[in-house]
């Protein structure tokens, strides 16, 4: 029987969690995707309204779905559906943003419950319109959260660069701390990447 494994992606909006989704995902990704109506507007013509999802098809047969929670808080209603049996969280924060670390806290805040049982880590998204020095503030907030920081730049475009945000999540999951995670789930997912050359 086959094992399949949740991740959820999380961030405020055009962080890259949709593109970051489908820059995973083995099917073409069911995307909520309406016209942005208010503010968003400015930042992208369109926005997720419920949820992104992906899957990734294991050599060894297993799964990984991939979730990404709309950015708005008034969509924070599926923030609580969405999270219900995964195994972790990946932030994705952009560099360019007005408030990086504003975005981050939020989403830490947001997400705590899920962090305290799971793992999370941040992808720092748009390095190249933000200022060098987002990430490292990032870190001081994690610190300042009692989080263990995982935090680290990704393209989302980029597939191994998500990948890598995902294999950190899985090395970070402590499965003493209530993770719905096998023992060898880690060791089994990151063997079929390798096989993918992930």
């Amino acid at each position: 029987m086959h094992t399949q494994y949740k991740i959820v992606f999380a961030g405020p909006v055009g962080a890259g969690k949709t593109t970051a989704i489908q820059s995973l995902s083995d099917i073409e990704v069911v995307s909520t995707e309406a016209r942005a109506s208010d503010v968003v507007r400015q930042l992208k013509s369109t926005t997720t309204v419920a949820m992104d999802y992906g899957l990734m098809k294991l050599d060894n047969g297993d799964q990984v779905r991939l979730y990404g929670a709309p950015g708005q808080k008034r969509f924070d209603f599926m923030w609580d559906i969405l999270t219900q049996h995964a195994l972790g969280l990946v932030v994705l924060v952009s560099a360019a943003g007005a408030e990086p670390v504003g975005d981050l806290r939020q989403y830490l805040d947001a997400f705590r419950a899920l962090i305290d049982r799971t793992a999370v880590v941040v992808g720092v998204t748009h390095t190249d319109k933000g200022d060098p020095a987002v990430r490292q503030l990032l870190i001081e907030e994690m610190h300042r959260q009692r989080i263990p920081p995982c935090v680290m730049d990704a393209d989302a475009r980029s597939r191994p660069d998500v990948a890598m945000l995902v294999k950190c999540l899985l090395f970070s999951i402590d499965p003493f701390a209530g993770a719905l995670l096998e023992p060898d789930a880690s060791s089994t997912i990151n063997s079929a990447w390798a096989g993918q050359g992930l």
